[in-house]
């Protein structure tokens, strides 16, 4: 489990319920919760909650973020628009387990119209629960993506 217990949390007018009733439960199980928005079921555009969260993750002030919108699918590519965001969909706890360990997700994005509200608890305690792994195969490729980002990768450098 993450040591600091923080984590920041955003949604659309689709997954504002659902970031409710998240929040609700990281909060029992003594995390701090900082919450961007949406505020209301009212419709709203995502970019605005998702730009918020990841300024504050790229600032260093937060390791970790949560995405809720009707299908995480906007939430997702909004947010991995962000330099150093490696923002993942998840429906599944295998996908949440995988992407922090393989892809060092630091952003876990959902769909309140795709899964309930109980999956989404567990795949959130999936995803809080682990770590990337530090093998040089994963670091090589978080290298890979970080000159994508920057436009320096250089594909014939590791053909």
């Amino acid at each position: 489990m993450n040591t600091q217990k923080k984590i920041i949390i955003g949604s659309d007018h689709a997954g504002y319920e659902a970031k409710l009733k998240l929040i609700e439960k990281l909060q029992k199980n003594g995390w701090s919760v900082t919450d961007v928005g949406c505020y209301s079921t009212e419709s709203c555009d995502y970019p605005v909650p998702v730009h918020k969260l990841c300024l504050r993750i790229q600032s260093g002030e937060f390791p970790l973020g949560i995405l809720i919108c009707g299908t995480g699918i906007g939430v997702s590519i909004a947010a991995n628009k962000h330099r150093g965001i490696r923002a993942a969909v998840c429906s599944d706890t295998y996908s949440a387990e995988m992407t922090r360990k393989h892809n060092a997700a630091n952003v876990l994005c959902m769909g309140a119209r795709v899964i309930g509200d109980d999956k989404i608890a567990e795949i959130t305690e999936v995803f809080l629960s682990n770590e990337p792994l530090d093998e040089e195969r994963h670091q090589r490729r978080l290298r890979m993506i970080s000159e994508l980002e920057d436009g320096t990768f250089d594909e014939q450098k590791y053909e």
